[in-house]
């Protein structure tokens, strides 16, 4: 079954609301086997309405869309499905006693119009119960197909594709119900193409399970989706093509689907008993902030010291004045010092730095926006890693913060 979802509200165009509406039932219909191909917004517009959802019932099976069936004269979604579907609009007792019910215990004297407008559906229509507002749902056949109108304010929508939506298409579906799973592996330290590279034949020489390359800041994933009978059909489908991914990528791979790199690294250390002390100057306390939005991250973060002047980066880290004069606070000297510092201070197994410049000034031509030094020190010796980095000053201290857990994870599943 193909199906496809359109957002309807001209908010969405103007970038005021972002459609997490789309994201998740896209995510549902996945998860009972329904295709989907094509995902549209459009505006606040009767007539763009009805063309999106004309031209969507022309390829999909099922149409579902959100917004638009408010009580105001710019909700056009009632009589968009009606006129795509050449149906007439009637009114709903059920869905109007509904409405007048929950206006009428808002303190909402003169609901009578309000709640007539909401109850119009297209004739022949079913309605889904909304336990969370005034406007009903409905769902609309006609010609084998069929549309799917809800709200657009999540949490009733939510609810209606639990109680009412998923239960319809599963009913619909029949025998050819199945599912679509994927598993996304995530992946530092590479570029996309280089990921691409080592798995070129995966990407383009599969049908089912597919692979897929993903990029976000400062990290590439590959997500992996089968489609089967049944979840446990799906995960064996999935499993033999990432042992081949993680064979080819080996510890470049950190994570799988909506893990962090401060997790891998929170649950590296906790698994072979180790501390680590983290020491921050142009990221600013953003890795001690990831690392602590991990649950559990007490038994392994002892200490963690932002220290952005170089009077800080003495007195608190211990870093010789004459180290910070003769090269500089943006230095593989200074990194390392720094990461010398809070390892003896913490009383950690292993410890990071970051010194750097984010921009958009202070950058020169010896020592330009985004060059960083990341320092590592432990019990037996010390290293660093000079970055050269680029992007905003957020991205470039996103990407420094990464990279610095990365450097971090890397050297403790080598040393330990």
């Amino acid at each position: 079954m193909r199906a496809e979802v359109i957002s309807i509200g001209t908010e969405l165009l103007l970038g005021q609301i972002v459609d997490t509406n789309a994201a998740y039932i896209c995510r549902r219909l996945a998860e009972i086997g329904i295709d989907v191909f094509h995902r549209v917004t459009v505006g606040d517009n009767l007539d763009r309405a009805v063309a999106a959802i004309a031209d969507a019932l022309s390829r999909a099976d099922v149409v579902i869309t959100t917004g638009g069936l408010g009580p105001t004269e710019d909700d056009p979604t009632r009589e968009a499905v009606a006129r795509a579907m050449g149906l007439p609009l009637v009114v709903s007792e059920e869905a109007r006693r509904h409405a007048e019910s929950l206006l009428a215990r808002a303190g909402h004297e003169a609901a009578g119009e309000s709640a007539v407008r909401q109850a119009r559906i297209p004739e022949g229509a079913a309605t889904v119960d909304n336990d969370r507002g005034t406007a009903c749902g409905f769902i609309a056949e006609k010609g084998g197909k069929a549309v799917i109108s809800m709200p657009g304010v999540p949490g009733e929508m939510r609810g209606m594709m639990e109680s009412t939506v998923l239960p319809y298409l599963r009913s619909r579906m029949g025998n050819a119900a199945g599912v679509i799973l994927w598993k996304v592996l995530k992946i530092c330290g590479r570029g996309e193409a280089s990921v691409e590279d080592e798995v070129r034949d995966l990407l383009h020489c599969r049908t089912n399970p597919t692979v897929a390359p993903l990029v976000s800041l400062g990290e590439v994933m590959l997500r992996i989706t089968a489609k089967a009978g049944s979840p446990e059909e799906a995960e064996a489908m999935i499993a033999p093509v990432e042992a081949e991914i993680r064979e080819r990528l080996g510890d470049d791979v950190y994570g799988t689907d909506d893990d962090e790199l401060q997790d891998a690294v929170v649950r590296l250390l906790a698994g072979r008993g180790l501390s680590c002390a983290v020491a921050e100057s142009v990221t600013g306390g953003l890795i001690a902030h990831k690392l602590t939005q991990v649950p559990g991250c007490s038994a392994v973060l002892g200490l963690a010291v932002t220290s952005y002047s170089n009077e800080a980066k003495r007195e608190i880290l211990g870093v010789p004045a004459e180290v910070l004069e003769r090269h500089g606070a943006v230095s593989r000297e200074v990194a390392i010092a720094m990461a010398k510092g809070v390892l003896a201070r913490g009383r950690a197994d292993v410890a990071i730095s970051t010194t750097g410049i984010a921009g958009p000034s202070g950058g020169s031509a010896k020592k330009p926006v985004g060059l960083v030094f990341v320092g590592l020190a432990w019990r037996r010796g010390v290293a660093c890693a000079r970055l050269s980095l680029f992007g905003t000053r957020t991205e470039i201290k996103e990407r420094a913060a990464r990279r610095a857990l990365d450097l971090l994870r890397r050297h403790v599943l080598r040393r330990w």
